[in-house]
């Protein structure tokens, strides 16, 4: 497989990482490779199974390949550590899509590296399938995110809490440049090494923001618009990230480093799924909180660099920070008309999505699920609506409101109802589902998880045989909980 390596962060940023090699597997087996995803990268489909395990298990390292860790610091929960880095993982090298744009090939549990402070810098194959599987439903609901391009049996055994089967996961990414990253070199080195990381992240993601009054200041505006329109993302599909450290913040706006995360089943705005979250501060309704204090850091980090261009960037840098909420809120009420069916703005949207919100909590009902049975109520078939809740009437008086809202466009119900349905999923990671299909795989069978993978990469038409996978959590599921695992 001929990957024309090109290693513009190897070549131009030396001193942000350390090299690095992986660790030799005993008997790789390829799991799982993502075909289309390959084919939009234009890597040729040339190589066999047991070249492609030895590829992306580490086992070959593919010509023209230059492998590093990242190096980066982070706020994990609110602490800062000053020095974390790839402790599991090596960056391959960048490639070039046929379209022109550039990827990261990123190898996720290859072993230790400079940065594993004493870990063994592998993974278990329940956390590898499980962000190939969360990852790839990301992106067929249309949710920027990194993507899983291989998944890859390494034979050797990782030990944890007890020993699992271990894996190696290909992640692909715009880059993995995080917040982390700078908030490393301007904690460590100061203005001039935070200036070229922005020069750097700004020629290889927003070219155009090299040409402004002062770049920096323009990098900080536009990773906060992508971080708002993220996280707006989440929330309309019940997804709740688990560990929004200031390291698992990519400056593309991708969702990266899946961890302890789930889609959320019955609405709850205090969800949380991570086993270390104890007090919520992660919790589904507080990403919109986080967010905004991530990309405060982010400020902070970047203000040596914006300060050097004009100090008066400094105060607009502020004003920045300062107008997040309101920059959120915009996305999040363009988020909830869409998935309600409205086309136009109106001021009374927000105070019915919030009432929405309290009324699907206090009938807990399914999140993913209501907006289905809504665009199916357009369409004259109320069964679904009325199955979510105890009381079929539950829901009646908010229903009556969204209804008058509706009759203020003109709009055909039909029509609505098939906008409804293009963004509001039928099938997502239940996370019974998930679970069942990962402990079928480490017990050596990859079919359930197979066909789950198929399911969720095509979220919304419905199809008759999938009818098991859009049904909700059993009323008896207990509470459900993820840990970081890798």
């Amino acid at each position: 497989m001929d990957f024309a390596f090109e290693n513009s962060f190897h070549d131009s940023m030396e001193g942000f990482y350390a090299p690095a090699e992986a660790a030799k597997p005993s008997a790789p087996r390829l799991l799982v490779f993502n075909h289309a995803l390959a084919e939009r990268l234009g890597l040729a489909a040339d190589a066999g199974d047991e070249e492609l395990a030895r590829i992306f298990s580490g086992g070959t390292t593919p010509e023209g390949a230059n492998p590093l860790a990242f190096a980066y610091a982070g706020h994990q929960f609110g602490h800062f550590s000053p020095q974390l880095g790839d402790g599991r993982a090596l960056l391959l090298g960048e490639i070039i899509a046929p379209d022109g744009a550039r990827f990261d090939v990123q190898l996720k549990g290859s072993g230790p590296t400079a940065f594993s402070r004493n870990g063994d810098g592998r993974a278990a194959i329940g956390p590898v399938l499980r962000e190939f599987l969360v990852s790839e439903a990301m992106a067929a609901m249309g949710v920027p995110t990194t993507r899983a391009l291989a998944a890859v049996a390494t034979g050797d055994r990782v030990q944890r809490e007890r020993a699992h089967p271990g894996a190696v996961l290909t992640r692909i990414a715009s880059s993995h440049i995080r917040v982390g990253t700078f908030q490393f070199f301007a904690a460590h080195f100061g203005a001039d090494h935070v200036a070229q990381l922005s020069d750097y992240s700004i020629r290889r993601h927003f070219p155009e923001l090299a040409e402004t009054a002062n770049p920096p200041l323009a990098l900080l505006e536009r990773v906060i618009a992508l971080q708002c329109e993220l996280v707006a993302h989440w929330l309309g599909v019940g997804f709740i990230h688990g560990v929004m450290n200031t390291d698992n913040v990519a400056i593309s706006g991708e969702t990266i480093d899946y961890g302890p995360c789930a889609f959320m089943d019955r609405f709850a705005v205090n969800t949380v799924f991570s086993s270390i979250d104890a007090n919520g501060r992660y919790a589904y309704g507080r990403q919109p909180q986080i967010m905004h204090w991530n990309m405060a850091r982010f400020a902070e980090a970047l203000l040596p660099a914006i300060h050097a261009v004009d100090p008066a960037g400094v105060d607009m840098a502020k004003a920045m920070v300062e107008a997040i909420p309101k920059q959120f809120s915009a996305a999040w009420r363009t988020t909830t008309r869409r998935k309600l069916g409205l086309l136009e703005a109106d001021a009374g949207d927000e105070a019915l999505a919030d009432a929405l919100f309290d009324e699907l909590e206090k009938n807990q009902i399914d999140f993913t699920l209501f907006f289905r049975g809504l665009a199916m109520m357009l369409r004259g078939d109320g069964a679904l609506l009325e199955s979510l809740s105890p009381d079929p009437d539950a829901m009646a008086p908010w229903i009556a409101e969204w209804w008058a809202r509706l009759a203020r466009e003109t709009d055909a119900p039909l029509e609505r109802a098939d906008a409804m349905d293009a963004v509001n999923p039928l099938y997502i990671p239940r996370n019974h589902r998930v679970e069942a299909a990962l402990a079928s795989a480490e017990a050596g069978d990859l079919g359930p998880w197979t066909e789950l993978l198929e399911v969720i990469r095509n979220p919304y038409a419905e199809r008759a045989e999938w009818a098991e996978y859009a049904r909700p959590a059993p009323a008896d599921a207990g509470p459900y909980t993820t840990f970081c695992g890798t």
